[in-house]
């Protein structure tokens, strides 16, 4: 990658594929555009897909256009319907809807006649070189190609040789198509490609009908022709891939699809990679593609972000003509921004040491009201119960503290959050010295809305014991410990730099009210970060995933 940088937030211009859009309207080059996102169903679509999806579907809505979703299934051995229906849940998630649902195996009879045509122009042959022969005779960037043997088969010589791979009496790998172009291109893409190769495997939606499947960069540029999409927007890895895509509509004489290339999104202290995501799933380095450490979109999902801050990514990104790797910070400010202005507010506490409050009756409890979301005042109260004996942040007490630390030391004083002051009198420890109470007095005239204000510095948050909700925590940090995963050594695996901390489980204690809470999005911990209810979670246990911290490494400038 080109650099590693961090996206600021710019007034907003229009971005080259708008300019292109726009242009192209403006001189009737079309009268309106029709765009489409094509992901191959072999796999969960990740952080890089969504980018491409808001991109489609938000040029198309921006100029009054639509999008078709279709599935590039040309390869039976990878596909499954279950990668389908997770492609149509997260791009509904996200929210968008498209106008037309289609797949590459719509096509396929369309695009074998094309092939026929093709062999009939002399601009195709069946090959009966290996893979590894054709690799080999392909040449290098500097060292032209070498014919095959049976590139020059009469037409109906390979017309019959083609009708008889479809009819499978060719075992796999046994012959393939390939276009006639040029051994000695500067583009290695145009060294005779393979159109046609033998694969005798069931398709998730032909079943055993075919035996020959297209490639790729066969069926892409038709399969958009067939549709009359106006734009085909691809990452930058397939810009040598556009003189294939024209030469074949050129050659077929069909509708004129065009492509254009934007730089992939990729992010730091993850992959990208389906092959190696699928890997981290199949080794257990992951509890699955929905693992909150994963980079998908379903991983995303489980980990609370919302299809709004990814929309503002995507947005904040931009759509750039150069490669570069965006810092993970700035996905994370954006789930920040949506979640502060929408989450409830809670108190729960992560890392516990019991206080006691001595001047506080044993069995009362009061209930303090506190707002629910102070950022929207709409959102109401929630009650939350006051007692004698409470659970505080270990790291809230300091035994001996440094200057302008004002969180609870020996002698000192603090809020209790929406409660009273209080004040420390005296510290329990077992015989290794580990604290294990405080015990506190409190000031019943400190109570919020009666007697007289009196201020202190510090504020700190806290459960009521009797009545905490025992709350299992995943804290989740980077899946992998180098930030630009593209530039490890090569002597390396990826899997070599994966974080051993990437996962700490540990239980805390939450107020009542977080059980109760039905917002179907992230909550704040207050002063801990925002974290979501995990799908584990029941009436007998609560599991909440931590989805970002209070505190932002990025910045807008």
């Amino acid at each position: 990658m080109e650099e590693i940088r961090s996206v600021a937030a710019e007034e907003r211009q229009l971005n080259f594929l708008e300019e292109i859009v726009e242009n192209d309207l403006a001189v009737g080059k079309h009268n309106s555009i029709l765009t489409r996102f094509p992901p191959e169903p072999n796999g969960y679509l990740h952080i890089g897909h969504a980018k491409s999806i808001c991109l489609n579907f938000g040029l198309a809505k921006k100029y009054g256009g639509k999008t078709n979703l279709r599935f590039d299934d040309t390869n039976p051995t990878k596909e499954d319907v279950e990668y389908v229906d997770s492609i149509k849940e997260d791009v509904k998630w996200l929210g968008f809807n498209w106008v037309s649902e289609f797949y590459a195996s719509d096509y396929f009879e369309q695009l074998y006649e094309w092939a026929k045509d093709l062999i009939r122009k002399n601009l195709a042959y069946v090959d009966d070189q290996t893979q590894e022969e054709i690799r080999i005779n392909r040449g290098t960037v500097t060292r032209p190609g070498i014919a095959s043997p049976w590139r020059e088969r009469e037409v109906e010589e390979n017309i019959d040789l083609f009708e008889r791979m479809r009819r499978g009496e060719f075992k796999d790998g046994a012959k393939v198509l390939r276009a006639k172009i040029d051994m000695s291109h500067s583009n290695m893409l145009m060294r005779d490609p393979i159109l046609y190769r033998i694969i005798h495997a069931y398709h998730h939606r032909t079943g055993d009908k075919w035996c020959i499947y297209p490639m790729y960069d066969y069926a892409h540029g038709q399969s958009d022709s067939i549709e009359k999409i106006t734009h085909s927007i691809c990452t930058l890895e397939f810009d040598v891939h556009r003189p294939l895509y024209d030469w074949f509509i050129e050659k077929l004489n069909i509708f004129p699809s065009r492509q254009y290339e934007f730089a992939r999104l990729n992010l730091t202290y993850t992959v990208m990679s389906k092959r190696k995501l699928l890997e981290l799933v199949k080794s257990g380095f992951v509890a699955g593609w929905d693992d909150p450490r994963m980079p998908t979109i379903c991983g995303l999902r489980k980990r609370g972000y919302t299809p709004e801050s990814i929309r503002l990514f995507a947005d904040k990104v931009g759509v750039a003509k150069r490669d570069n790797i965006i810092d993970l910070s700035l996905l994370e400010w954006c789930v920040r921004e949506d979640l502060n202005k929408r989450s409830n507010r809670y108190m729960t506490v992560i890392n516990p040491v019991k206080l006691t409050i001595s001047n506080y009756p044993k069995d009362k409890v009061e209930i303090f009201n506190a707002p629910v979301n102070q950022e929207n005042p709409d959102a109401g109260t929630r009650e939350i119960p006051f007692s004698r004996e409470l659970y505080i942040e270990r790291e809230d007490f300091m035994e001996e503290p440094p200057k302008k630390y004002f969180r609870l030391r020996p002698g000192g004083e603090v809020r209790l959050k929406y409660s009273y002051i209080i004040k420390c009198e005296e510290i329990i420890k077992d015989n290794d010295g580990n604290i294990t109470e405080i015990v506190c007095s409190y000031d019943p005239q400190s109570r919020p809305g009666t007697g007289e204000w009196r201020s202190v510095k510090g504020t700190i948050h806290w459960v009521s014991v009797p009545h905490a909700a025992e709350t299992e925590l995943r804290l989740f940090d980077r899946l992998f410990t180098e930030a630009d995963m593209d530039s490890i050594p090569q002597d390396k695996s990826y899997t070599d730099f994966l974080n051993p901390n990437s996962l700490v489980i540990t239980t805390g204690y939450s107020e009542p009210a977080v059980a109760k809470d039905v917002s179907n999005i992230a909550v704040q911990f207050e002063r801990n970060g925002y974290f979501v209810k995990d799908s584990d979670s029941n009436d007998n246990k609560l599991v909440f995933n931590k989805t970002v911290g209070l505190k932002s490494n990025w910045t807008q400038s």
